[in-house]
């Protein structure tokens, strides 16, 4: 049988985000970097037609959410490299991160990545926005989850030493206000993310 992995990079390194989508927990994460792409907040979604919908606690409305995004880079040097998790999973598992990953296309990575728990691994895959919800500047009225920011946030640093600082040199400052929020409109496939 294929051992199967992904590189998490954003929320999904998160292992208790992982465990609340597969109805059990993964395998642990192991550090990893991945050659050739850059980390970007540059994956969108219409907060008016997304299965999701959120309303801020204060301040005006708004009509976008970003997300964090991968975009080839081959000009990008080892210090730009994002950093992120390899979580070891079945195809079936896959399959479901497929669902909650919804507005991402998954990518085979299995080259690029470079970690020493990739030994053995027959195939890794990445998510990467899908061409309707990429976008390389932020529309007008777009913010950031405040929840999204703390879950990664979080996340990275549970994933080890400097992992968080790395995290933050290799995605840089966030291009639009972060917001509270709350869920206002909730048609959530069961496992998915529901606080961003």
């Amino acid at each position: 049988m294929s051992r199967l992995a992904v590189f998490a990079y954003g929320s999904l390194v998160s292992r208790a985000s992982v465990a609340e989508t597969l109805g059990h927990d993964a395998t642990p994460p192991a550090p990893a970097r991945l050659s050739g792409w850059r980390r970007r907040w540059s994956l969108v979604r219409d907060n008016a037609r997304a299965e999701k919908g959120f309303a801020p606690i204060e301040g005006d409305p708004f009509e976008f959410c970003l997300g964090l995004n991968l975009e080839r880079a081959s000009d990008a040097g080892p210090g730009e490299w994002p950093n992120g998790a390899l979580i070891e999973l079945t195809a079936t598992e896959l399959e479901r991160l497929d669902i909650r990953e919804l507005r991402y296309d998954r990518v085979e990575v299995t080259e690029q990545v470079r970690s020493a728990g990739a030994a053995g691994l027959d195939a890794v895959f990445t998510y990467r926005a899908k061409s309707a919800n990429y976008a390389p500047r932020p529309p007008r009225r777009a913010v950031v989850l405040a929840s999204y920011l703390r879950a990664c946030e979080a996340a990275f640093e549970e994933l080890g030493p400097d992992e968080l600082v790395t995290f933050g040199r290799t995605t840089g400052p966030v291009p639009v206000p972060v917001v509270e929020a709350r869920l206002v409109r909730d048609e959530i496939p069961e496992g998915n993310p529901r606080a961003w």
